[in-house]
């Protein structure tokens, strides 16, 4: 397929127009290669690792979730340039959906919404809040993470999702006037957790974006490249 095509085709996935004012200039066809596309894979972000299988597996396409590309480059070298010299020797193209993903209809957060089975679901300005029927161990069972867990919830009912690191005070705030009585997310400062009206739940980054990265992948029979961060639990005498 033509590669104007495929991006036409995310594109009305993920409008661009949805994304955040950051990310002016960080989505899109980040890393332009082959204007042909037979083989396509994807995945949450475009680590060596990922990048490694992709190019290995004759990727003609990676898209992902974050850009390899966050900060403006003034100098090539280390990681960076390494994978620049990768993917442009191989002739791969890196496509990016982040931000106009997680706002977008049937992306980020209503996947977890999905798999949550939340139900009379109301959107937020980011994420969103909905009935839910799972105790704290059934999440985590779910999302194949430890939880930690600010706060003392009780029986969750009614649940806020942001999928990512998006535990900020004001959509905290948002999801405390619209009935929310946990708040699920990642990446908490200790701040944020002091001064919440709400019970925090705080995941992974990686548990709670992947999943809509892995569905898009299944959507269209693309290869999903899994490449979680390796992570331990430690406790006393362990």
């Amino acid at each position: 397929m033509e590669r104007e095509a495929i991006i036409r085709q995310l594109e009305a996935i993920a409008p661009p127009e949805l994304a955040e004012e950051f990310d002016t200039g960080r989505i899109g066809l980040v890393v332009e290669g082959r204007e042909t596309a037979g083989k396509i894979c994807c995945a949450l972000d475009a680590s060596p690792r990922v990048v490694e299988k992709a190019i290995a597996g004759g990727a003609d396409m990676l898209v992902v979730h974050h850009t390899p590309l966050w900060a403006p480059v003034t100098k090539i070298g280390g990681d960076l340039g390494a994978f620049l010299r990768d993917v442009l020797m191989s002739g791969m193209n890196v496509y990016v959906l982040h931000t106009n993903f997680d706002h977008a209809p049937g992306g980020v957060n209503d996947v977890l919404a999905d798999m949550l089975q939340l139900s009379d679901i109301i959107p937020l300005s980011l994420g969103l809040v909905g009935d839910c029927p799972l105790s704290i161990p059934d999440i985590a069972g779910l999302l194949g993470v430890p939880l930690r867990v600010w706060g003392e919830p009780g029986a969750v009912s009614r649940l806020a999702v942001v999928g990512g690191s998006g535990f900020d005070p004001l959509l905290i705030g948002e999801a405390y006037r619209e009935g929310a009585d946990a708040f699920l997310s990642a990446e908490l400062k200790h701040s944020v957790a002091r001064a919440s009206p709400l019970p925090l739940i705080e995941a992974t980054h990686y548990s709670l974006e992947a999943p809509a990265m892995r569905e898009l992948a299944r959507r269209f029979g693309w290869d999903y490249i899994d490449d979680p961060p390796v992570m331990s639990v430690w406790t006393s005498g362990s």
